[in-house]
């Protein structure tokens, strides 16, 4: 029986390798040797450094620039002097307060979470402002500036509601109504009676009460604290 011989190609292989490691052993022997390896890692890592930096200060730009691009406004709404004479929404006799107010994402947690409306086990933030009285009982309700009503409706969540459009481009909008005594169309002074406090699904704890809003000519709801802070 013949004996295997060994192969050329094996004895090729382990000898290339064997000479690898070799030349890698003297290499690493040089006294050279790790302090360049220490400086070409060092440069490798400040040009991955600087790189990341450029690429985060221009993110940040775009960022930075898309933000202010979207803040700019698009068209500025007209302002018309009567906004700043704009009443309280209810009667001077009604001694109704506000019970529940706008809610604003800057407010400390506490203010917050008290101006969160919770209907269908779903929380909803507070787009306007409630008003009612201590005893429970219903008050007039009054329109807060002058203006043409322009919807006049019963709605099955937020009950009897009233619309009215401004000179200036806003809506004051009065919801949780009972008879109501305006009607589509029709010009209201400012301080004319519309209707009175009443009830409504959407805010069932609040009991007979008025809810107050005011959007601008894109319907995004104003805090009405900017346009009722001079009242009482």
């Amino acid at each position: 029986m013949k004996s295997k011989e060994p192969n050329a190609n094996n004895q090729i292989s382990s000898f290339e390798k064997a000479k690898r490691r070799l030349k890698w052993k003297k290499l690493m022997s040089k006294k050279w040797f790790f302090p360049a390896v220490y400086l070409f890692v060092a440069a490798l890592i400040l040009s991955v450094a600087w790189w990341y930096q450029d690429h985060q200060v221009e993110k940040a730009s775009k960022t930075t620039r898309d933000l202010v691009e979207q803040n700019l406004p698009q068209e500025p709404i007209p302002t018309n002097p009567t906004d700043d004479d704009m009443v309280l929404p209810v009667a001077k006799n009604a001694h109704a307060n506000k019970t529940m107010g706008f809610y604003k994402q800057e407010d400390p947690e506490a203010s917050r979470e008290s101006s969160l409306n919770q209907y269908a086990n779903t929380f909803t933030p507070h787009s306007g402002v409630d008003f009612a009285k201590k005893d429970g009982g219903t008050f007039d309700v009054v329109a807060a500036l002058e203006g043409k009503v322009v919807k006049v409706e019963e709605n099955p969540v937020v009950g009897w509601q009233v619309v009215i459009q401004h000179e200036s481009g806003i809506q004051t909008i009065y919801q949780s109504l009972d008879d109501v005594r305006v009607k589509n169309g029709q010009t209201v002074k400012k301080g004319q009676v519309i209707a009175k406090a009443g009830r409504n699904r959407f805010e069932k704890e609040a009991g007979v009460h008025l809810h107050f809003e005011i959007r601008d000519r894109n319907q995004k709801a104003i805090n009405p604290d900017v346009y009722l802070s001079g009242e009482k």
